[in-house]
């Protein structure tokens, strides 16, 4: 079958021929409906150093955003059906520590000697015709479309998490969330944060396009610049946001987050550009709280396919044939894409 590879460290992927897959004891082989390319795929070939914390090892398929329909399933498997679509929930720690035990592999006790962090991150994903799943890691998707579904395995379960983690600071009148980051997550973040609260959104970014889109959803959009924290203040009527979400990650997107914050706010960056912050007991808001998350739980997850189905989020995507799959990696690099890249095999 075709697959795109990670062969190299530091080295584009592949297009290239390999094996089939086989399903294993307690998993499940998926044909593949869709697999989203993420910036984080481009971290693991681009940026990432042999040895270095977080790194996997190549070569493997690339795709940790992933739906399909069911092939087969392997030895010990029941309960699945053939041709039915499941959503992938990436995450893929020891099964057995007291994270895992509650479903939050993301934050497996053993990460460190786990052969791989997840479904495309160290183990084959889907960026290919099939990929083989740990049955626990599927969650039904029903009649939805599972091809349009497939970046909410990411691109929905991430800013749920973070969001979800954040609601007690958004319950009450009078609310106010800050979206910094306009991107994949960030257009998500705005509709969850739409459905679930009652919270005033604001979003900002450096792409008219990306805030014309946040505001067509609801939120009240503030354009970058040297201004933007005083900006997102006077919305406020100056007290500040109660929750932001910094879909970037870099040091000045969690500036302009941590100066738009409220006493008692809460502050999580969930982007991983690799930003700093810099604390002192005058400069940051009392009672406030800077944090980070990662990815989510498999119990968010059938969360999120919930939201979903009920028509509550809807992911902006752009498709492509496997065969292109190459070419949407190279504009996600670019920043040419709107929407999430998909790679769609049957196409």
């Amino acid at each position: 079958m075709h697959a795109v590879v990670f062969e190299q460290y530091q080295t584009f992927p592949v297009l290239t021929e390999v094996e089939k897959p086989v399903p294993g004891p307690g998993e499940v082989l998926l044909k593949v409906a869709g697999a989203g390319a993420c910036h984080s795929d481009v971290a693991v070939y681009r940026e990432f150093r042999e040895g270095q914390p977080g790194a996997q090892a190549p070569g493997f398929v690339l795709g940790h955003e992933n739906s399909g329909w069911v092939e087969s399933v392997g030895d010990g498997v029941t309960g699945f059906t053939e041709g039915d679509a499941y959503l992938v929930y990436g995450p893929v720690g020891c099964g057995h520590c007291s994270y895992c035990s509650k479903g939050q592999d993301t934050y497996c006790e053993h990460a460190a000697t786990n052969p791989y962090a997840a479904i495309g991150l160290g183990r084959d994903g889907g960026m290919a015709e099939y990929v083989t799943v740990p049955a626990r890691n599927l969650v039904p998707l029903g009649d939805a479309d599972p091809i349009a579904a497939a970046p909410l395995s990411d691109a929905g379960l991430t800013p749920y998490h973070a969001i979800k983690a954040a609601l007690p600071n958004l319950a009450g009148g009078g609310r106010y969330a800050l979206v910094v980051g306009l991107g994949g997550l960030g257009q998500i973040a705005v509709q969850i944060l739409t459905a679930l609260t009652g919270a005033t959104v604001i979003a900002t970014d450096t792409k008219q396009d990306a805030m014309d889109r946040a505001a067509a959803r609801g939120a009240v959009t503030v354009p970058a610049g040297p201004d933007q924290a005083a900006a997102i203040r006077e919305l406020t009527g100056g007290r500040g946001v109660d929750a932001a979400f910094d879909f970037v990650g870099a040091t000045p997107t969690i500036a302009t987050a941590k100066a738009s914050m409220a006493i008692g706010g809460r502050l999580t960056v969930v982007g991983i550009a690799g930003g700093t912050v810099e604390w002192n007991f005058f400069s940051t808001p009392y009672e406030s709280t800077i944090t980070n998350t990662y990815w989510g739980t498999i119990e968010d997850l059938h969360e999120v396919v919930a939201m979903y189905r009920a028509g509550q989020i809807e992911p902006d995507v752009e498709r492509f044939a496997l065969s292109d799959a190459l070419e949407a990696y190279r504009k996600l690099e670019a920043g040419e894409l709107s929407g999430r890249a998909v790679v769609v095999p049957t196409l």
